[in-house]
């Protein structure tokens, strides 16, 4: 299979993780799609396994005469996000998109645009990946899993491509936080890696945010509401005041680049109890630890002015910036700058407005910094991916992994 139908095969699988649930991984589908992956890499020849935990290990062997260079290890994860729908995605493929509004879906009136959607322009001319409206495509990150694959594939069939030992691994639940918390590190033997799960083609990402959640939970007091006087405390109320006290101009809509956010994920609630979720994210270290201070003292007000015990703030940190651990190995994010320029394109560092498995490899002692899948829009029903940057990526990775 080459790239485009492996992808194409992959987003067919239903991965979506879940927050809520507490089983490893977290929904069973993403172990059955992991399930196939060993098997199509047990029928390239290479060793591969999943182990209980539903993460896929699997070895590309040095060519002979390069046992001893550095291993390398590639990256990508299985599930793809909760914030839209994941099953029954119906991908098809724009042809030469010739830079006018794409119908998604005729019948319910989507349409993707580019006035709405810029890169869009960029992409003119090439074949695009899209879905049907109602679902998510999937490409974070099947796109990296096709391209790491195709490359196994390409590296089997073409024995002249000198390269070192390469490491594979497919995690799940990197959508919910979790991608990194049973990942083998020692039993990897990588001496460094790279996630395969960025955006456009060319983008290399050693920094992400320091990221928090944060869960509010608002406990009230019940009554009929014509005996309510002096006796009811509506949790939905305070919950809208809490909101109302939140910076408006420190949402994900309103802030880019180095800017942090708080971003109010879900909300639920009735008169007896409400509960808020947010992401607290930051770049800086010392920002992000006041972002979390800030919302203690919210719920250290409300208490002060509503009862001990009316505002319940869980806050837990969920990982860090890795450009602090990646400043410490130039050598991995230069050797990939220099497999990115051989394809004839400018690297085109920035930081990551969200967070890898990575972030968390490279704090516990893995360095991982980010490539690019080639893909657009991810978490949403605009997304879409250029059939050309698939193809591109897997010729990238071949240079990553090449033999100096």
């Amino acid at each position: 299979m080459n790239v485009l139908e492996r992808f194409l095969k992959y987003v067919s699988y239903y991965t979506q993780s879940s927050e809520e649930s507490k089983t490893v991984p977290s929904t069973p589908e993403q172990k059955i799609f992991g399930e196939e992956l060993v098997r199509e890499l047990l029928d390239m020849g290479l060793e591969a396994r999943i182990d209980e935990k539903g993460y896929v290990y699997g070895e590309i062997p040095a060519t002979p005469g390069h046992e001893k260079e550095p291993a390398i290890g590639l990256i990508a994860h299985m599930d793809t996000a909760e914030s839209a729908c994941g099953k029954n995605v119906k991908p098809r493929i724009v042809k030469v998109y010739d830079g006018g509004d794409i119908t998604l879906n005729e019948k319910l009136g989507i349409v993707l645009k580019p006035s709405e959607f810029q890169t869009l322009e960029d992409n003119i001319g090439k074949d695009l990946i899209v879905t049907d409206g109602t679902t998510l495509l999937g490409a974070d990150d099947k796109a990296g899993i096709a391209e790491i694959m195709a490359l196994a594939e390409r590296l089997t069939r073409e024995p002249g491509i000198a390269h070192g030992t390469i490491k594979l691994a497919f995690t799940p639940d990197e959508e919910v936080g979790r991608g990194a918390d049973h990942f083998d590190i020692e039993g990897f033997h990588a001496d460094f890696a790279y996630t395969v799960d960025g955006g456009a083609i060319g983008e290399l990402e050693y920094e992400n945010f320091n990221a928090a959640s944060a869960v509010f939970h608002i406990h009230g007091i019940n009554i009929h509401p014509g005996q309510a006087k002096n006796k009811m405390k509506n949790a939905c109320l305070i919950a809208g005041e809490l909101m109302a006290m939140m910076p408006p101009a420190e949402t994900p809509a309103a802030t880019e680049g180095y800017e942090g956010f708080y971003h109010l994920s879900s909300m639920e609630g009735r008169e007896d109890h409400a509960m808020l979720r947010y992401l607290v994210r930051d770049h800086s270290m010392d920002k992000f630890q006041a972002r979390k201070q800030f919302l203690s003292r919210l719920a250290e007000y409300l208490n002060a002015k509503y009862g001990a015990g009316t505002v319940e703030l869980l806050l837990k940190d969920t990982y860090y910036n890795m450009k602090e651990k990646l400043e410490l190995y130039p050598f991995v994010i230069e050797r990939a700058k220099a497999a990115v320029e051989a394809e004839g394109i400018t690297p085109v560092v920035a930081p990551i407005r969200g967070g890898t498995d990575g972030s968390r490899l490279s704090w516990e002692g893995l360095p991982c910094p980010n490539l690019s899948t080639g893909g657009y829009n991810f978490h949403g029903y605009f997304e879409y991916i250029p059939v050309q940057s698939l193809e591109k990526m897997v010729d990238i990775l071949v240079r990553l992994v090449r033999a100096s």
